[in-house]
C-alpha cells in the first residue's frame, strides 16, 4: 500500500489496509514464520510505539501491529465510538488475517477492548498480554480521579468535542510536551522523530475521537466488565508492569485463571518504547512456553485418538474372526 504522506516506517515491516467491521484499519507486518503476534497500542499511541520491539520479536514470531480505528492510519472515529467497538474491530481483523489463534498483546487504553477479545473470543488466542493496563469495573477508573491523584487529561480526552477545542493545533505542546514526558522515565526513549510521527497523526481532523472514545468507555463500563469477567479468562495471560507497579497484575489476577507476571523496573509507562529489549525477552519466553505447552497438549490428544500397534492388531484379528 502507498503510505500516508510523512509517515514513519522501519525495515523488515509491510504496511496493509482491513475493511473490518464498517472500518478501515491499518496495521503492519513483519517475520515470516513463528506463531502470530498481535500488538495493540494505548494512548497517546499508534503502531509507532511498537517500532523497536517489532524487529526483536519478527526474527521468532509473525508479527502484526494495528492501528486502532480512529488512531495512526485508520480511519477516523464516529462520535459513537467505543471500547465495544474496538474489540469487534480487533475481532474481525484477527479473523481476516487467516493465521490462526494470535498472541494477543495489548498495553495502556487498549486494556478494555483487548480484555474484551479475550474474555468473548479465546478461540482466537494463543495467550493474552496485558501490558501497563487496567480494566473498567476493577479500579481502573481512578485513574481519573484528580481527587486522588489521578491524570486530569483522562476527563478532557471523555469528553466529546473538548479534544478539538483544546488541544486542535497544539498537538505537539501536548504530546510532547505533557503527555510523554509526564509518563516516560526513560531519558531519550522519544526522539524528536517519535514525537513527529505521533504529532503527523493527531494532527488529522477528529484524530482525537479513537482516544475520545475509549476513554468515555472506560468510565462508563465497569459494570459490563465485571459481568464479562465473571467467567475468568483460561487462555495464558501475561501481566506486565511498569512504572504502574502491581497495578497491572492485581487486576488480572481478578479475571484469570492463569497468570504470570512480570515487573520491568526503572523505567516508567511506555514499556515498548523505554526498555525494548527487557521487553521483548519477557514477551519472547512467555510466548515460547505457551506454544510448547499448546504443542505439548496437541501431541497428548493425538496420542489417545491414535490406537497403539497392539491395540490395532487385536481389532484387526478380532475383526477376522
Amino acid at each position: 500500500m502507498t503510505l500516508a504522506p510523512g509517515s514513519a516506517t522501519i525495515p523488515g515491516v509491510t504496511h496493509h489496509r482491513a475493511d473490518v467491521n464498517g472500518t478501515d484499519l491499518h496495521y503492519v507486518t513483519a517475520g515470516t514464520s513463528g506463531t502470530p503476534v498481535l500488538l495493540v497500542h494505548g494512548f497517546p499511541e499508534t503502531w509507532w510505539t511498537f517500532h523497536k520491539l517489532i524487529p526483536l520479536l519478527s526474527g521468532h514470531h509473525r508479527v502484526f501491529a494495528a492501528d486502532l480505528r480512529g488512531f495512526g492510519d485508520s480511519a477516523t472515529a464516529t462520535g459513537e465510538h467505543s471500547g465495544a467497538t474496538a474489540a469487534a474491530d480487533l475481532v474481525e481483523l484477527i479473523t481476516r488475517l487467516d493465521v490462526g489463534p494470535v498472541h494477543l498483546t495489548g498495553q495502556d487504553i487498549s486494556g478494555p477492548a483487548t480484555f474484551r477479545v479475550a474474555a468473548g473470543h479465546p478461540h482466537l488466542l494463543r495467550s493474552y498480554t496485558a501490558i501497563e493496563t487496567g480494566l473498567p469495573g476493577f479500579g481502573l477508573e481512578t485513574l481519573a480521579d484528580v481527587t486522588r491523584g489521578g491524570a486530569w487529561h483522562i476527563g478532557v480526552l471523555a469528553a466529546p468535542g473538548i479534544p478539538e477545542l483544546l488541544l486542535s493545533g497544539r498537538e505537539r505542546e501536548f504530546l510532547g510536551g505533557y503527555a510523554i514526558p509526564s509518563l516516560n522515565a526513560t531519558p531519550g526513549a522519544f526522539t524528536d522523530s517519535d514525537v513527529d510521527e505521533l504529532v503527523r497523526t493527531y494532527r488529522r481532523p477528529d484524530a482525537f475521537r479513537g482516544a475520545t472514545g475509549l476513554y468515555r468507555s472506560m468510565l462508563a463500563e465497569g459494570g459490563e466488565i465485571r459481568e464479562l469477567a465473571k467467567q475468568k479468562l483460561t487462555v495464558p495471560v501475561l501481566a506486565v508492569g511498569g512504572g504502574c507497579g502491581e497495578f497491572t497484575s492485581a487486576t488480572v489476577r481478578q479475571v484469570a485463571t492463569d497468570v504470570s507476571a512480570v515487573s520491568i523496573d526503572g523505567i516508567g509507562h511506555y514499556v515498548a518504547m523505554e526498555a525494548p529489549g527487557r521487553l521483548a525477552e519477557v514477551l519472547r519466553a512467555f510466548y515460547a512456553k505457551v506454544d510448547g505447552s499448546r504443542a505439548e497438549t496437541h501431541r497428548e490428544r493425538r496420542a489417545v485418538a491414535a490406537p497403539s500397534r497392539e491395540g490395532a492388531r487385536y481389532g484387526e484379528s478380532d475383526r477376522s474372526a
